[in-house]
Formats: structure tokens, sequence, C-alpha cells
């Protein structure tokens, strides 16, 4: 039996007698962890041995997130041979088939990894999964206890400060998070997670200058990200040149040279880069700054018309109704619409409930790329607050532009007052940030106050503070 044996990345057993497909899947946890390019290399373990379990499942976890009809075959196998897996490749064979059934139950799932972290706390690439779980779930509450779970485990580790900052920001638990992605860099200075995370933390805190720097500085080393990691990295440094009132060359000089540019370097990968396209577009539109890219949004929704780009993230549907609306493909942007609300109707009771903010979420952005902002705003209600909307699948940056929306809605509506509540509420958590000054000011000026010359001061220094 010990020859049928292997010990994985984790020191875990694995019943295979084949070298080769031991180390495919540490190739693969790798892959997951630094969020690299390769991660179909898990499709080569079952080939090395077509029996054993953890590769098979692993197989199936990574092709269900793209046709997971291609999964059945895998799961089948795996299935064929539990018996004689070890526990831990039952433990795994367990978390990935609460993931993937039919009726899943994301706490199910959730209780299901926490119980396998609990028996097998070096497995990195399970907590990953987790707290992807989670994230969809908006409970970053959830994801930050997993991680705390297994930390005495794994404080030398490689990847585990950055899967501890990133709930900790979630959580808007700023400097602990900070200090855990430093950390996370000074281990592996490689590491994309944690780099991400102290960009998170620096653009929060409106230190935009120190953001950019710090990751043009890192830039160097992100060849081998996936597409959305790579783009989404330079969103981030694009946010900071926009936020910090940099010339709108450098942020057109980020979409040109490292976003589209992606998507015309590897297509098959591009639903995830029109994520950061979309949400970099929506932002600089709702600052004012959009002239030099509307011909480039049209180009974008001529792409993300192709019904293939639909209903793989909740955001970028958000996203993509507002370009299609925005650019007058309101037949398409309907059919979308309606593709949503159907697919909330079958989700079961509790699902239905948790997804009705984003199915509302969805319906404002397209009555806003229409231009109907009092249809936009009946939509979301008086008190809305984007941060309620994590259950799409977006972390607090991604969600503060549909805030912006609001906000912006509110003020050409007329509805002042309650924009100005808003927008010094949000002010009181970034006061660094130049264009809260600036709809503030408006807000202040449709009302007679006299403090919209403050306000628009505050917005002058700062715009002038950050960058030439």
């Amino acid at each position: 039996m010990e020859g049928d044996l292997k010990l994985d990345r984790w020191g875990y057993q694995v019943k295979t007698n084949s070298d080769a497909c031991i180390s495919v899947i540490n190739s693969y946890y790798h892959q997951v962890l630094s969020y690299g390019r390769e991660r179909r290399v898990i499709l080569e373990a079952p080939l090395h041995d077509h029996d054993c379990v953890l590769a098979n499942i692993l197989a199936a976890h990574f092709l269900c997130s793209g046709d997971s009809s291609r999964a059945a075959p895998y799961i089948q196998a795996a299935k064929s041979r539990l018996e004689e897996a070890t526990l831990y490749e039952k433990a795994v064979f367990d978390t990935i088939s609460s993931l993937i059934s039919d009726n899943r139950d994301d706490d199910v799932a959730v209780e299901c990894h926490a119980k396998l972290l609990n028996d097998y706390p070096k497995d990195l690439v399970s907590l990953k999964r987790a707290q992807v779980l989670c994230f969809y779930m908006g409970r970053p509450d959830l994801s930050l206890g997993l991680v705390q779970q297994v930390l005495s485990k794994n404080e030398r580790e490689d990847y585990i400060y950055g899967l501890l900052a990133f709930p900790l920001l979630e959580l808007g638990r700023i400097s602990e998070a900070e200090k855990a992605a430093r950390k996370g860099c000074e281990i592996n200075k490689h590491d994309y997670w944690s780099q991400h995370a102290v960009c998170h933390v620096l653009q929060y805190e409106c230190r935009f200058k120190e953001a950019v720097d710090f990751m043009e500085d890192c830039s160097s080393s992100w060849s081998p990200c996936s597409s959305f990691m790579l783009t989404h990295n330079w969103w981030h440094v694009a946010l900071c040149y926009l936020e910090g009132h940099s010339s709108m060359q450098k942020v057109l000089g980020i979409y040109d040279h490292h976003i589209w540019k992606e998507l015309e370097r590897d297509g098959a990968t591009s639903p995830e880069v029109y994520l950061n396209a979309l949400g970099l577009l929506l932002r600089v539109y709702v600052q004012g700054e959009f002239d030099a890219f509307k011909d480039r949004l049209k180009i974008l929704a001529d792409r993300v018309k192709d019904e293939a780009n639909w209903y793989l993230e909740w955001l970028l549907d958000v996203l993509i109704l507002w370009a299609l609306a925005k650019t007058g493909e309101l037949s398409k942007a309907e059919d979308l619409l309606n593709g949503l609300k159907s697919r909330i109707s079958k989700m079961n009771k509790k699902k239905q409930q948790l997804m009705q903010r984003g199915v509302q979420l969805a319906e404002a952005l397209y009555e806003y790329g229409r231009g109907n902002n009092k249809q936009a705003l009946d939509v979301l209600g008086p008190d809305f607050n984007a941060y309620d909307c994590k259950m799409i699948g977006a972390s607090d940056e991604q969600l503060d532009v549909f805030n912006e929306v609001w906000y912006s809605m509110l003020l050409n509506t007329g509805q002042a007052t309650k924009a100005i509540e808003a927008i010094e509420e949000q002010i009181k958590k970034r006061e660094g940030a130049p264009f809260m000054w600036r709809l503030l000011e408006k807000g202040y000026a449709m009302t007679g106050r006299h403090e919209a010359k403050v306000a628009g001061e505050k917005a002058k220094a700062l715009e002038s503070a950050y960058f030439l």
C-alpha cells in the first residue's frame, strides 16, 4: 500500500503511484494560489493516473468554472475509486462535491470546507476555494474565520497573508490588512494577491502616488498572472491615477496598453478582462472624463453583445447592461436583464432573497445607461448602499462606483440634500478623495450653501497635491 501513496505539497497522502501525477497536482496548487495563467495544467494529472481521486476531482472543479458538462467524466472517475482513496482525498472530494452540486447550499459548502480545514489545515488551495465561495456570498466575516482557523499552522507559508489581508480589507480593518499584506510580500515578493491587498490599502487611504509607485515597481513580475489578475492590478493603478487627478492620458495608456491589449492577446480569457475594462470605463464616465473613451466603449459593447460573455459573473453582467444601454444596444440589454431575472426565479428561496439586490442593481444600471436617472433611483430606493451588494461578487473598491453613480443621480434629479448627506458620510471614510469633494461642492451649490466654496477649495488642493 505504501508504494501506492505519495505526499502532496501540503504533506497529505494521495493514493497514486505516479510521481508525475503528484507533480502536476502541486503545479496546479501553485497556479491557483499565485493567480497563474496555467491552471488548466490540472487536466494533465488524470492522464498520468486516471484512477487518482484527487486528480480527477480537482480537474472536475476546474472545468466547472467553464463548460461544466466536460466535468462529468472526471466526477464519475473520482466516484468510482472513492472507496480506495485516502481520508484526505475523500475530504477534498466532499468539499468540491458540495460546491458543484446542482442544488448547492452555500452554508453547507462553507461548513464542509471548515471541517476539511480543521483536519487538514495546510491545504491552502481548499482555503482559497472556500474564500472564493464566501466572496460570492458577501460574507467576508466567514472568510476571515476560515483563514484564522488555519493561520497558526501556516505562519511562514507563501500566500497565507494575502488570504488573511483580503477579508480584513472587506471588514474595514485597514491597518491590520496592510500589516498582513506587507508580511505576505516579505515572505514572497511575487505574491500577487498580497501586492493587490497592499494597493487596496493605499488606494483606500488616498495614498495614490504611493500606490502607483508600489504597483508599477511590482508590475515587471506580472507576466505569469492570469488575465484577470494582470488586468485587475492595472485597473487599480488606473483608478489611482484617476482618483489622484492625474492626466487622463495616463489612464488611457493603461487601458490601451495593459487592459485592451490583454483582450487582443488571449480572447479565450476575455470575459475576465471585460470586467476590468468596463469597470474602469464606468468609473471614468461617472467622473465626467469620458470623451476620450467614447469610441472604446462602443468597441467594447460590440464585444460584450456576444452572449458567450453573459451569466459568468454577476458584476460583469451589471457592467455589460450599462455598456449596452449606454451605446444604444437596448434590445440586447433587455435580453440580458430578462435572462438575469429568469435565472433568479430558478434559485431556491434563500438564494433569491440574497440576490434580489443584485437584480435591482442590474435594473438600475440599465436605466442609468439609458439616461433615466429617476427610474434608476426608484429601483434602488432611498437608502441604497452599494456595499450591501457584495453578493454580486465585488470588492468594496469595485462597488464604490455604484455609490458614485447613486450620488450623481441624486444630484442630477435635484435631490441635493439627500446627496449631501450620503457624500458627507463617505468623506468621513475617505477624506482625501477629490471627486467626493467636487460632488459635495455641487450639492452645496445647488442648495445655496456657502460651504460650496470651501468644498471646492478642498477639492482643488487635493487635486494639485497628488500628481503633476
